[in-house]
């Protein structure tokens, strides 16, 4: 007896009321590909400019001196709908899960003031100690920043 697996439903984007911070970025002529559209990999650069930019403007990342760092070690994009050059977007940001050592960020690239996401994002943290490497709890005031871009 042969089955079918019976396809997985294709997720929805998201709204803009599931983030708590937003980062606009503008497109650039060079992130078009051949097909006329913007390139796949720079999502992800959507996704770390506005993440660290966020903790940057918050005063818990100084990329020169800070002595803990989150390091990146997962992500992962579900794309909906095509952006372009000169397409200015906005990176909705929101803390998914918080734990000792890490934090999931998911993330909405919204094009302009569009009420959807034309993809949707996640990202994970890793504290770590700069000088070693090792894993360590997420200080204080970061946490602190992290509790507050939790949503409902």
């Amino acid at each position: 007896m042969s089955r079918t697996a019976s396809p997985t439903p294709r997720p929805t984007p998201p709204e803009r009321t599931a983030f708590a911070h937003f980062t606009p970025i503008g497109t650039r002529w060079a992130d078009n590909d051949a097909y006329g559209h913007v390139n796949n990999v720079v999502y992800y650069g959507f996704f770390d400019t506005a993440v660290n930019q966020m903790l940057i403007e918050r005063g818990v990342l100084d990329l020169a001196a800070s002595t803990t760092v989150g390091l990146v070690v997962e992500t992962q994009c579900t794309y909906f709908s095509s952006i372009t050059f000169p397409d200015r977007v906005q990176v909705g940001l929101r803390v998914e899960h918080l734990g000792t050592s890490s934090v999931r960020y998911a993330l909405g690239v919204f094009r302009g003031d569009e009420p959807v996401a034309a993809a949707e994002g996640r990202f994970v943290h890793v504290y770590v100690e700069r000088a070693s490497q090792r894993p360590v709890p997420i200080p204080r005031e970061v946490r602190a920043v992290l509790e507050g871009l939790r949503v409902a």
